[in-house]
């Protein structure tokens, strides 16, 4: 279809106002995308239908722009937000050449490919999601990441132990008990494992945190994204575990970053 049908034709105002009529907020935006993606009318309709019903739209196009790159994203992988955008600022202000960088919880591989596309790094990536890794092997593998599949820190080569410059952890983050009130792109058609945060939303953090310092070299940093009501309790989390805190925020995106950093050992 071309540029005078998106725009001018009916079949950009009937999707526009199906897609308003289903909430979308960017309903324009999303129309011309739908539009660019289909190969036919069959197939542009059922887009549309996938859209109203509350498939992110990520999932349907099969990418998601983030930080300037596009990244892939498959069916039930957790779609990166833009306000993660800060947590890729905050990383790469800290990031050197050839820093040894590992992506916690990676999901689609969208924070590690950026940064490996803003600096040349050696780059891992772990999930416990089987899915997720691979759609991070396909985001990820022409920067030379590698990719591991389990739980944490469990699956990584135990060389690194002592050895990392920065790593970065979206962990999930949401209460259990607020996991019903997640609109229905997450809740319904992302991993549950990749919003549940447990109780208070912060176990995965807790978890990380503990055994950061073991894997960071001396001077290296833990980076965290959190949300500005657990900020304190994460905070305590890293302070408790030996971490050099502090807490970064933009108020455009939302969003909250914790940095810990592992005390460099006192020389005499």
């Amino acid at each position: 279809m071309n540029d005078y049908e998106i725009h001018s034709g009916k079949i950009f105002t009937i999707i526009v106002n199906k897609l308003r009529a289903a909430g979308c907020v960017f309903a324009e935006d999303e129309a011309r995308l739908l539009i660019a993606f289909a190969g036919t009318t069959t197939e542009l309709s059922d887009m549309v239908e996938l859209r109203t019903t509350g498939m992110p739209l990520e999932h349907i196009i099969g990418w998601a722009e983030f930080c300037g790159l596009r990244i892939i994203v498959d069916k039930g992988v957790f779609v990166p937000r833009q306000r993660t955008a800060f947590l890729v600022e905050q990383a790469a202000a800290l990031i050197r050449q050839k820093s040894v960088v590992l992506d916690l919880c990676c999901g689609s591989g969208a924070v590690g490919a950026v940064l490996a596309y803003l600096e040349q790094i050696e780059l891992y990536a772990t999930d416990i999601d089987p899915v997720s890794v691979q759609c991070t092997r396909r985001n990820v593998t022409t920067a030379g990441g590698r990719v591991y599949e389990g739980d944490l820190f469990e699956p990584l080569p135990i060389i690194l132990r002592g050895c990392v410059n920065v790593i970065v952890a979206n962990t999930p983050y949401v209460p259990t008990k607020a996991i019903e009130f997640l609109p229905p792109e997450a809740r319904i058609h992302e991993a549950r494992i990749a919003l549940d945060g447990g109780t208070d939303g912060l176990d995965v953090q807790r978890r990380v945190v503990a055994v950061a310092p073991l894997w960071l070299a001396p001077g290296g940093h833990l980076l965290i994204e959190t949300s500005e009501r657990q900020k304190p309790q994460t905070v305590d989390i890293f302070t408790s575990c030996g971490l050099i805190t502090r807490v970064t925020r933009s108020d455009e995106l939302d969003a909250t970053v914790v940095i810990g950093t592992k005390p460099a050992p006192k020389t005499f």
